[in-house]
């Protein structure tokens, strides 16, 4: 992924050099097909303007952009668009370059798509992943990437702080004399970190109490990210237990336990239940 962001952004800075126009004719993510096949068909302003309104509207409808107002829009933008050079050795290199990184993403994205391929039959035949399907916003592409964080070896991880350490949720306290601050762990597996925290978006969205947290930290002002953080810093803790114990995460059970210890968010955990399930 890391990789196809990279050709995807040499090929932003290519088109930009001579051809900016292709980012408001494709969009901005260069790595679909949408936007390899267009620059394949059409690498300069000129061979798009050259060519028929309904050759360029047949090609948005076959990647499934049915818009009208929006391809028309584009047909409108292509006729005024006016080109950035008409240097002819700026504009052929650059050509050559862009067809080059077209390719690479080409190809890169059948790789990726074995990879994927791969990761759904593993993900498919492993005993625990049944556990990892439940949890709230896991769904087909999530639910993978947490059974390969937690993996099967539980004495790795003898508590969950141990667990929270690791994957860098756990937040780090400095002292220096009189002084005392909080910050990011940075030593830690970044797309593990990344994959707890993007979950911990998607809990919001499907779990009652997840969402009743962040709307409770939204009130206080707390920046989105910090509290996605702090979410997956309680979601480890909920889940090392299940994970240890070989049970599956219990919503209902959590809820009474935030209703027993009286949590500030419990009741409206328990009016978003409602309203979930209605």
């Amino acid at each position: 992924m890391d990789r196809r962001s990279l050709l995807a952004n040499q090929l932003k800075s290519t088109l930009k050099n001579y051809f900016p126009q292709a980012l408001d004719l494709v969009g901005e993510d260069l790595a679909i097909p949408l936007a390899l096949d267009f620059l394949d068909k059409w690498p300069r302003l000129t061979d798009v303007q050259a060519s028929k309104d309904i050759t360029l509207r047949n090609f948005y409808y076959r990647h499934n952009i049915r818009r009208a107002e929006l391809i028309q829009s584009r047909i409108d933008f292509r006729r005024s668009a006016r080109l950035l050079t008409r240097d002819s050795a700026i504009i052929e290199v650059n050509v050559r370059i862009v067809r080059m990184l077209v390719a690479e993403l080409r190809v890169l994205a059948e790789h990726i798509l074995e990879f994927e391929r791969a990761i759904e039959e593993a993900f498919a035949e492993h005993p625990e992943k049944s556990f990892f399907c439940e949890l709230p916003g896991a769904g087909p592409v999530m639910a993978p990437r947490l059974l390969a964080a937690f993996g099967t070896a539980r004495d790795l991880f003898p508590d969950a702080a141990s667990m929270q350490r690791y994957f860098g949720v756990a937040p780090v306290t400095e002292k220096s004399g009189g002084r005392r601050w909080i910050h990011w762990r940075w030593n830690a597996p970044k797309f593990l970190r990344q994959t707890f925290v993007e979950w911990a978006g998607q809990t919001v969205v499907f779990c009652p109490w997840a969402k009743a947290y962040y709307e409770q930290q939204r009130n206080k002002r707390t920046g989105h990210h910090a509290i996605l953080r702090a979410l997956a810093f309680k979601w480890l803790r909920i889940l090392w237990r299940c994970w240890q114990t070989h049970q599956d995460y219990d919503q209902e059970k959590y809820l009474q336990q935030l209703e027993k210890r009286q949590s500030p968010i419990a009741a409206r955990a328990r009016q978003l239940t409602l309203e979930m399930a209605a």
